[in-house]
């Protein structure tokens, strides 16, 4: 089965919700992070053309991979096919807000401090 997997991945950026499609998403060598690599973009060449993804096509331009923090990510999906890729804003009306909080490695034990 040789099957190219695709991914939908959602995550916060500077207080927006960003939704992208990419083939490749793993841990990477950069502890803490999500590695998404290989972003696809939907070849539009009708008249109606969405705006949140052309500005997610700028912004990723030219990147091979990149790395978001664990702690932005909302959620990770193996889809069937592509969808559209965008930017929505945070809804900030809710009484929960995720806290960001540092990712630290654990230490070696109760005898290491």
């Amino acid at each position: 089965m040789d099957k190219k997997r695709i991914y939908r991945i959602v995550f916060h950026n500077q207080g927006k919700i960003y939704e992208v499609h990419a083939r490749h998403v793993g841990q990477g060598s950069l502890y803490g992070f999500v590695e998404i690599g290989d972003l696809i973009f939907g070849e539009r060449s009708a008249v109606l053309v969405d705006p949140s993804e052309e500005r997610l096509k700028a912004e990723f331009q030219g990147v091979k991979v990149t790395y978001v923090p664990i702690h932005a990510v909302i959620r990770i999906d193996e889809v069937d096919k592509e969808g559209a890729n965008k930017i929505s804003a945070s809804d900030a009306t809710g009484n929960v807000t995720p806290f960001p909080i540092p990712f630290y490695p654990p230490r070696g034990g109760p005898s290491s401090s």
